[in-house]
């Protein structure tokens, strides 16, 4: 079990050019700038009353309410998932998933050993949009905030309550739940007692991945446990650059690229080369076991 690879993706402007909520602001013809705006302005007057706002997660509840003031009428989860279809991923999205997951599948001296990779989406967005893209044949989790539906004035069934989310600082608890295996292991929460040499994925052999500051606490989480970190900025986009740039300087990050999968980029090869090398690692791990083991046995006295 502890063979996993895991590859922990971000997901809004590292895998889709932009944000996720974009096709819904299109589709009922929203405009985006002014949307944020609001958003923004409301826990700033929260904030000077002296009532704590989690800014990451407070677009939420304005969501929730254009659903049910007829701004986003007929938003509900169903809709949700259909908007996953018209998301504008970066280039080599998803054949990177899909080829990474392949690669040791057919070789045998990885696959003896149990070395699989598997691909994980950590967003502060709605899941219900991440389940409906084309990522999701090669996904084994997602992390997401999550809706339930209530009537609307007209009786309809609408996103109405939040039920679940993650903002920039529970990413890091998605990361150590992925670590011990839940949702994978049944009866595994959190907070169990498991040993480092026992969890499911050990932190050693994940990869995560984002596009800027927001994701330190997540970056270091990983990078402090023996993981790799990696940025991605939009091409051409200096000050996106600049901070990833930044983040390197400062311990945050292994590497950054422009953010092209395609085969062949930098992303691509530096991806897949640090998947193989943790694969190296594990592998010459257990032959390294065995070995041991077997020059233990005792054997005749001459």
């Amino acid at each position: 079990m502890a063979n996993i690879i895991a590859v922990i993706w971000d997901c809004d402007k590292t895998l889709v050019d932009g944000y996720m909520q974009d096709p819904i602001f299109e589709e009922y013809g929203i405009d985006p700038t002014e949307f944020w705006k609001e958003v923004n302005a409301k826990p700033k007057e929260y904030e000077k009353a002296g009532i704590r706002v989690n800014k990451d997660t407070y677009y939420l509840n304005h969501f929730i309410k254009c659903a049910h003031n007829g701004t986003l009428k007929g938003l509900n989860n169903k809709k949700l998932r259909a908007y996953g279809e018209k998301q504008k991923f970066y280039k080599g999205i998803p054949e990177i998933f899909e080829k990474t997951k392949q690669m040791f599948r057919d070789d045998k001296t990885y696959s003896e050993y149990g070395i699989q990779v598997e691909h994980y989406i950590v967003s502060t967005g709605f899941a219900e949009i991440i389940r409906g893209s084309k990522l999701m044949p090669f996904v084994d989790g997602i992390w997401g905030c999550e809706l339930l539906e209530t009537p609307d004035a007209e009786g309809n069934l609408v996103i109405g309550e939040i039920l679940y989310t993650i903002d920039n600082t529970t990413k890091t608890r998605a990361i150590f739940e992925i670590n011990k295996g839940i949702g994978k292991i049944e009866g595994i929460e959190v907070n169990s007692k498991i040993p480092q040499e026992n969890r499911r994925v050990h932190f050693e052999n994940m990869i995560y991945i984002a596009d800027g500051p927001s994701d330190i606490p997540a970056f270091s989480v990983v990078k402090r446990n023996g993981g790799a970190t990696f940025a991605i900025y939009p091409k051409g986009d200096w000050k996106a650059m600049r901070q990833v740039e930044q983040m390197r300087e400062d311990g945050r990050v292994d590497m950054y690229a422009e953010a092209d999968y395609s085969e062949g980029t930098t992303a691509y090869m530096w991806i897949t080369n640090k998947i193989q090398k943790i694969a190296d690692r594990i592998r010459d791990t257990e032959k390294a076991k065995i070995t041991s083991s077997a020059s233990g046995v005792p054997r005749h006295l001459v």
